[in-house]
């Protein structure tokens, strides 16, 4: 019997979901409806387009409404929007959005991949025509389209997150004043402080204003915004504001039609992702999802899971029963030279959940020092007492990070821990990476931990060790020292230390720090070795400018 399929929501789950179920499926009768004028298109580009970067507004369209129609034989209607789901009668209502009509069409399966939708707050003069989202290709259209009608000077952007950020460049590349609105202590919040502070010392010196910890009231101004009002007092004076504060599942059709909403307010699904209804599917960043690392309840809005649970949808719909393990929401970002990476959990998360673990950082160069055009990256990474299993990494750097959060994802989903890393056999010459590469460094550091050859501490916590008593040692050359030091450090550089020895106080811990790590670490074998109670900080001087920066440290 020839089934019928209706797909909800093109993009990646849909989209993904109607090609698989034609490739398994020639003789089923598939509906894809779209309330937008396009099927399938690269929202991560969006940023990249109004910026310029992607030139051609076609190179954003994946598919076609005809591309998909004569490759899938699939009956696309585009500016039709599914209105109401009624699973009893196993029917849907659509409304063509042209002319206002509409109509039921009766389905086998139903598949919901509606998506999420940006997360607004109800904000006095938000709803002014220079305040844009970034969502689908017509928005990037008007946002380029006003940029040249009106031609404004100054740009506030509402949210650090990922499209934040790379609308904040894109818009400072095109000549405006860029001032980037945050209600949190920090940017990108999948990174943790830390790691987060090292991006915003970079915007900043790229000449974007960073406003953290305050909240946008009011957005002033007779017909457009002029000025953004904060809950300080401060205003921001801006002709183009962009809202970039996230996303939420869009669900009310699904709740409209009685299906079960998750605790995380996504649809919930098991692990075939069907809903509470068993002809009804959903996928995309609608839906809730188990965390691959803690197995928690999770939204997981990205374009990689999203296309793999449309892939799984149409294989569960054909009888090739598949289950969807979970996301780990590995994911990365472009900042004019500066990349920044993560998967797995990060250290708020795992505070939250009460989840015991380690950390370590880690600086590697991208490839080998003697060959040219070599740049240093940070890693920080979190992983479990006694076995170490790999729990969370997070990259930042310039050259090579994709590579190396990308093994370091690939770790997290293959179960493996600190050792199984260290035994990685991973491609090296001089132009691409180190014998040892960056993920094999920070595992080395990390088996150090496990191993009990060093002790941890981090930067936050050295002011109260030193009011405890604890000697602090920088152990770094003393030209190194000139341009910059941490009040209440002793110079004793690493290669002295052997014969300094009898300088140190036995009585007392010891804190140790370098420029990055390595020779602090050596100064904490030394010393533990002569009956020494040593400490390495975490992430050396290097990561210490950036805290102090940022404010997170004195």
């Amino acid at each position: 019997m020839r089934r019928k399929i209706i797909v909800v929501g093109g993009v990646a789950g849909g989209a993904s979901a109607a090609c698989r179920l034609r490739r398994l499926d020639e003789a089923a009768h598939i509906i894809m409806f779209e309330r937008g004028a396009d099927i399938s298109f690269a929202n991560c580009g969006l940023p990249y387009y109004v910026g310029g970067v992607i030139e051609q507004r076609k190179k954003l369209l994946v598919q076609t409404p005809k591309s998909m129609r004569s490759r899938f034989n699939i009956d696309v209607r585009t500016m039709s929007e599914v209105i109401k789901v009624k699973p009893a009668d196993k029917k849907v209502e659509v409304k063509n959005l042209i002319n206002d009509t509409v109509y039921e069409e009766t389905y086998d399966y139903l598949i919901l991949s509606p998506g999420a939708q940006p997360a607004l707050h109800n904000i006095p003069g938000i709803e002014k025509s220079n305040v844009f989202v970034v969502r689908n290709v017509p928005d990037s259209d008007n946002i380029k389209q006003y940029i040249q009608s009106h031609q404004p000077s100054a740009a506030a952007v509402v949210g650090a997150g990922y499209i934040g950020l790379e609308m904040a460049e894109m818009l400072k590349e095109s000549g405006l004043k860029v001032t980037i609105i945050e209600a949190a202590d920090q940017i990108l919040g999948a990174l943790d402080p830390d790691m987060a502070a090292i991006v915003q010392d970079y915007i900043k010196k790229q000449g974007i204003d960073i406003i953290l910890s305050d909240k946008v009231v009011a957005m002033e101004g007779a017909e457009q915004v002029e000025k953004v009002q904060l809950e300080s007092g401060k205003t921001v004076a801006a002709g183009l504001i962009i809202m970039g504060t996230g996303v939420k599942p869009e669900v009310w059709l699904a709740q409209e039609a009685g299906l079960a909403i998750g605790s995380t307010g996504g649809i919930l699904v098991n692990e075939y992702l069907q809903t509470s209804d068993p002809f009804i599917y959903a996928a995309g960043d609608a839906i809730q999802i188990k965390d691959f690392v803690t197995g928690d309840d999770s939204l997981v809005p990205l374009a990689g899971p999203a296309n793999r649970q449309g892939w799984i949808v149409a294989n569960n719909i054909c009888g090739r029963q598949i289950k969807y393990t979970g996301s780990q929401g590995t994911s990365i970002v472009k900042i004019m030279d500066m990349v920044a990476g993560g998967t797995g959990q990060n250290e708020k998360q795992l505070k939250r959940k009460n989840i015991d673990y380690l950390f370590c950082h880690a600086h590697p160069f991208s490839h080998a020092t003697y060959y040219p055009g070599s740049s240093q990256m940070t890693i920080k990474l979190l992983f479990t007492p006694g076995e170490g299993k790999i729990l969370g990494a997070q990259v930042v750097g310039y050259d090579n990070v994709d590579k190396t959060i990308d093994v370091l994802a690939t770790a997290i989903r293959a179960g493996m821990n600190v050792y199984d890393l260290l035994e990685l056999e991973l491609a090296y010459a001089p132009p691409f990476s180190s014998a040892k590469s960056p993920p094999n460094m920070v595992a080395y550091v990390a088996a150090n931990i496990l191993d009990g050859s060093i002790d941890c501490v981090r930067w936050e916590e050295v002011r109260d060790l030193l009011e405890e008593g604890t000697f602090l040692i920088d152990a770094r050359m003393p030209r190194e020292v000139e341009k910059g030091s941490v009040d209440g450090a002793h110079n004793i550089p690493v290669d002295d230390l052997r014969e300094r020895l009898d300088e140190l106080p036995k009585d007392r811990e010891i804190a140790v720090f370098c420029q990055v790590g390595m020779r602090s670490y050596i100064a904490n074998r030394i010393l533990q070795q002569n009956g020494f109670k040593a400490k390495n900080i975490s992430g050396g001087y290097r990561l210490y400018q950036y805290l102090k920066n940022s404010g997170l440290v004195e």
